[in-house]
C-alpha cells in the first residue's frame, strides 16, 4: 500500500502579496479549477497511490469545499486533516499529523510539498522506486528560495534551510550539494513514527526537516534513490504560478 501526504496548512503570505484578496495557495488558479496547485498534485499520483491525505489549517474550509466540489473524481480516495497550529508552528507539523492519519498497514509513505509544481515522469519515478527516495532539481541553490542538500564527506545526506532566507553555511567538508524537490519516499513507516514518537517539543514545532533529516540522515547516498525532477516550479508567487503553468502546457 502507497500512502501519499501533501501538506498545504500555510498561511501563504508571500503568495498573497500578489493576489486582490487572501487565498489558500494550493487553491489559486487561472482560467479554470483543474490548475490550482491541489488538482495538479492529486492528478498526477492518483494512480500510483492508494491514499492521499492533505493537510490543512488556513482557509481549511476553502479547501474542504474545493476538494468536495472540484475534485470529486478522485476524493474517494483523500483524507483531509486539520493542523490548528498552522498559525504558530513550522511545517514539521503538518507532516508530523499526515502521518499520524497514514493507514496501519501502508508500506510506503510518499510526502510531497504543497507548493510545487512538477511533470508527471518524474512523481512516477519517486513512487515507483525501489528504495527510500531523496528528489533534486535543476535550479540553483538561493538562499532566500532553497533548501539545500548536501552529502558530507561520509556520503550521508544533509539538509540546510533558512527560514529568515537569509544565507546558508556548511561547516564541514562535502562531497556533492543539490537543490532539494523537496519530494520523499520513505520506504520503511514505522520508522517514520518511531521517530515522529520522540520528537522534542521544539522539534515539534520546526520545519518538516526535523523529521527528514533523522531519518535520511541515517542512510549513505548508495543507499537512496537520487531522483532529479525534470520540470519543477515553486510557487512562492503568483508569477511563480504563471510561469509553470505555462511550462507545464507546452
Amino acid at each position: 500500500m502507497k500512502s501519499l501526504i501533501i501538506t498545504v496548512a500555510g498561511m501563504s503570505s508571500r503568495f498573497n502579496k500578489d493576489t486582490k484578496e487572501e487565498v489558500l495557495k494550493c487553491l489559486y488558479y487561472e482560467d479554470t479549477p483543474s490548475n490550482s496547485l491541489i488538482s495538479l498534485q492529486v492528478h498526477k499520483a492518483f494512480d500510483l497511490v492508494d491514499e492521499i491525505i492533505v493537510v490543512g489549517g488556513y482557509k481549511y474550509e476553502d479547501l474542504e469545499m474545493f476538494i468536495r466540489n472540484e475534485m470529486k473524481d478522485v476524493n474517494h480516495k483523500m483524507k483531509l486533516v486539520y493542523n490548528d497550529h498552522y498559525h504558530d508552528y513550522g511545517s514539521g507539523y503538518s507532516l508530523l499529523k499526515g502521518i499520524e492519519y497514514v493507514s496501519h498497514d501502508t508500506d510506503e509513505i510518499i510526502f510531497i510539498e504543497g507548493d510545487l509544481f512538477f511533470d508527471i515522469e518524474s512523481v512516477e519515478k519517486i513512487i515507483k522506486s525501489k528504495k527510500d527516495v531523496i528528489s533534486v532539481n535543476n535550479e540553483p541553490i538561493l538562499s532566500n528560495k532553497a533548501v539545500a542538500l548536501y552529502f558530507d564527506a561520509d556520503n550521508y545526506p544533509h539538509y540546510i534551510y533558512d527560514t529568515s532566507h537569509s544565507c546558508l553555511e556548511i561547516s564541514e567538508p562535502f562531497t556533492a550539494i543539490y537543490n532539494s524537490g523537496q519530494m520523499w519516499k520513505f520506504m520503511n513507516p514505522s520508522r517514520v513514527r518511531e521517530i515522529c514518537q520522540f520528537l522534542t517539543p521544539d522539534q515539534e514545532q520546526g520545519t518538516n526537516l526535523e523529521i527528514i533529516q533523522k531519518y535520511f540522515g541515517a542512510y549513505r547516498n548508495s543507499q537512496l534513490d537520487i531522483v532529479r525532477i525534470n520540470l519543477w516550479f515553486n510557487c512562492n508567487t503568483v508569477a511563480d504560478y504563471r510561469e509553470a503553468i505555462k511550462a507545464l502546457s507546452k
